[in-house]
């Protein structure tokens, strides 16, 4: 199979399947929420206290029956992270429960990968089938030579499963393809990561500067929320982006700066402070670790010379640094999340850092503050077994700070590609979509026909899912428990998912899903509770709170301790020298330049522009495309063209191009935005569109898929996360 664009995942005939109305690519019937008005008569208005699953954020909501139907959702008024709102994204989860694409029951392949032919079966005869390769696997290679992908909270009782397994390969694409460069950047400066939520203090900022950082289109509820009373403060807005963005139009600041040359900017900008003896001197003295080797080495990166690199006026970035400097210590340079960029991006990530030092803004009001959580005791499950095989995605820990918690998605691929160090011939993904996620569809598709087995946990049918053995359909967030939420934030807090309605079909919640699972694997003995509720009671219990309170309010908040060192929290540094290190001995003792170096990076050649992708307000990475509520405002993408460049080809607004990028790989067709709003030379497109699974009906090859395009990484050499805004793509209009 040499493209996804040939694929036929659940093109179902009905001599494939006697029991095609189970299956999700027939048509459903969006009976779900009416499941227990049928079966109780309910009447009237209930609310059911919950959490979102529609982003990372996990904000606490409100799902409302009437008539024992699903009616709407809102905002928990209790919950910290939404403040009794929710982003356009959580209001509209209704859809999720309504989506007509849904998986309705288990799936097995009945023909090699590649070819559309499946039974439906019942959950035992799914989960005896992935028993028994799984112990197969085991007897014969260890159980290391399996891997679990796992996105979102709901993945927990998966983890627990595998880990009881006994295999280390426990991994979350989010960190190697998306914040770990951030995350390690910040703790080889600091000590401490950024946390998620991130621990930035929008609210009572002065000045915020954004890099690549789109406030607005990226979601994160609190944070958009903080952003509104920071620009009703009076905040300065920094914004640094080849495009204009929804936040540069809330910006005191603009900086249209050339891709891959962000870190010739925050290297002017330390220059600027520091030559000007702006930054903060005594926190610097008090806390810092070889500033003065720092500031001699940016010595060299003056305003004229990164103009020469980034585009940007001189005066402009003297302007914006001062203005990040007068504002110290409640101004700050916002982290961001979607850090793998250009390879180097750890280094870039730890420049951030080190301005931010140089503000002396780390835990102080405005800036960063220092997040708090509510402590809940683990159940009391049995140890895990150890492995004494090593790591398969990272041998020799060859990136050195990868983080093993969530692993290297790109170094297991390599390793079930090459059989290197050892074979890996089991994945298990929940909910997450591997095609997508990754880097170069083709690698991914190699490394799973190298498999022994392949199962997709999943609601929908995905890219990912049409490659599985195994289907495996996951009731939804509001047709589930889950584990308890309890992220590190400004208040203390714990949050509860409970059921709002049954699943419609043959679904199952992830947790029954792994207790069957690890049942089946003769593990049971890692479950020893009966069901979801008597693990949750007893972890709320043994904390000494009330379980039955949690239910109904679905939120219990802890007692307020200090965020800020203004409210009397003192200052402590986890590095191995205990200070801010400016100069980082950590990096020289494995071979890395101790302080940032900049790099330049690959330019398009003629004819070519640099991709860049990101997000819309409305939808999640790939996975909201097809909800029907989400659908509606917003269906398929379109490529950003600066307008110069787009009247120069003949293009306007609404005519439709494909895209090819450098490696000759041709995208769907998707309409042109032509606009003043980006430079002229890259181009960009919303992420997640563009679906080749036949299955998803209502978003199949609408818009364009950015990851297709997606063939080049470079892998940072730091934390291994693979830098994804190398590629080149220039024009077809012919044939559209």
């Amino acid at each position: 199979m040499n493209s996804l664009s040939r694929r036929k995942f659940l093109q179902i005939s009905g001599s494939t399947f006697a029991a095609a109305s189970a299956i999700g690519a027939l048509g459903y019937a969006a009976k779900g929420s009416l499941a227990l008005a049928e079966e109780k008569k309910e009447s009237g208005i209930k609310k059911i206290p919950t959490y979102c699953n529609l982003c990372f954020w996990k904000c606490g909501a409100i799902a409302w029956l009437k008539d024992g139907q699903l009616w709407k959702i809102t905002g928990n008024p209790l919950d910290p992270l939404s403040n009794g709102r929710l982003c356009p994204r959580g209001t509209g989860g209704i859809g999720t429960n309504t989506d007509p694409n849904r998986l309705k029951a288990p799936l097995i392949r009945t023909k090699k990968r590649g070819e559309d032919a499946w039974s439906v079966v019942t959950w035992d005869e799914a989960l005896n089938y992935i028993a028994g390769k799984l112990n197969k696997i085991k007897s014969e290679l260890g159980p290391e030579s399996v891997a679990l992908f796992s996105h979102g909270i709901g993945g927990n009782f998966i983890k627990h499963t595998f880990l009881a397994y006994g295999t280390p390969h426990i991994f979350a694409p989010s960190y190697a393809q998306c914040r770990g460069p951030r995350d390690v950047g910040f703790e080889l400066t600091f000590g401490e990561g950024i946390g998620s939520p991130e621990r930035t203090d929008i609210k009572n900022t002065r000045c915020m500067a954004l890099i690549g950082s789109h406030l607005g289109e990226n979601m994160h509820n609190s944070q958009v929320q903080e952003l509104s009373v920071a620009v009703d403060n009076g905040a300065s807005i920094i914004v640094v982006d080849p495009r204009f963005s929804i936040v540069a139009g809330k910006a005191k600041y603009y900086l249209p700066i050339k891709p891959g040359t962000d870190m010739a900017l925050l290297l002017a900008w330390a220059n600027v402070i520091i030559k000007e003896k702006k930054y903060d001197v005594e926190f610097v003295e008090l806390y810092g670790l070889g500033f003065e080797q720092f500031a001699a080495s940016v010595a060299q990166y003056t305003p004229e010379w990164a103009y020469t690199e980034t585009g940007i006026e001189p005066q402009l970035i003297i302007e914006t640094a001062l203005e990040l400097a007068r504002n110290k210590p409640a101004s700050f340079i916002h982290p961001g999340r979607h850090t793998t960029w250009y390879g180097d991006d750890t280094q870039r990530s730890r420049t951030i850092a080190l301005v931010n030092a140089l503000l002396g803004n780390w835990n102080h009001k405005g800036a960063f503050f220092k997040p708090v959580k509510l402590k809940v005791p683990s159940y009391p499950y049995p140890d895990y077994p150890e492995s004494t095989r090593g790591r398969a995605d990272n041998p020799g820990k060859k990136y050195p700070w990868a983080g093993e918690d969530e692993g290297l998605t790109n170094g297991i691929r390599e390793a079930t590609i090459t059989g290197k160090p050892y074979p890996i011939k089991a994945w298990v993904t929940y909910s997450t979509n591997l095609i997508n996620a990754l880097p170069n569809q083709q690698e991914t598709i190699k490394a799973i026909q190298n498999l022994d087995l392949m199962v997709a946990i999943d609601i929908l049918p995905s890219e990912i899912a049409g490659w599985a053995d195994v289907v495996l359909p996951e009731a939804t967030y509001l047709e589930r428990f889950d584990d308890l939420h309890s992220s590190p934030f400004t208040t203390p807090f714990l949050g509860i998912r409970q059921p709002a309605v049954k699943p419609p079909e043959d679904q199952k919640p992830g947790w029954w899903i792994a207790k069957k699972l690890a049942d089946k694997l003769g593990l049971g003995q890692y479950f020893p509770w009966k069901d979801i509720e008597e693990y949750l009671k007893y972890r709320v219990e043994s904390a000494g709170l009330s379980y039955d309170e949690l239910k109904e309010n679905g939120i219990i908040l802890g007692e307020k301790l200090p965020n800020y060192v203004e409210e009397g929290l003192e200052q402590s540094f986890p590095t191995p020298s205990g200070k801010v290190e400016f100069y980082s001995p950590q990096l020289e003792e494995k071979g890395f330049p101790p302080i940032p170096v900049y790099t330049k990076h690959e330019n398009p050649h003629d004819g070519y522009f640099r991709l860049l992708f990101g997000r819309t307000p409305v939808h999640t990475f790939s996975f909201t495309q097809s909800n029907p509520i989400l659908q509606e405002m917003f269906e398929e993408n379109e490529v950003w063209i600066n307008a110069d460049i787009a009247k120069s080809y003949n293009l306007k607004s609404g005519d439709y191009i494909k895209l090819k990028n450098q490696d000759g790989v041709v995208s769907n067709k998707l309409k042109v935005r032509a606009t003043e709003r980006i430079r002229t030379d890259c181009v960009y497109m919303v992420h997640g569109f563009g679906h080749q699974s036949k299955a998803l009906k209502t978003t199949y090859n609408k818009g364009a898929n950015d990851a297709q395009l997606v063939t080049k990484y470079k892998i940072d050499p730091i934390m291994g996360g693979t830098g994804m805004n190398v590629n080149f793509v220039t024009f077809i209009q012919e044939g559209v």
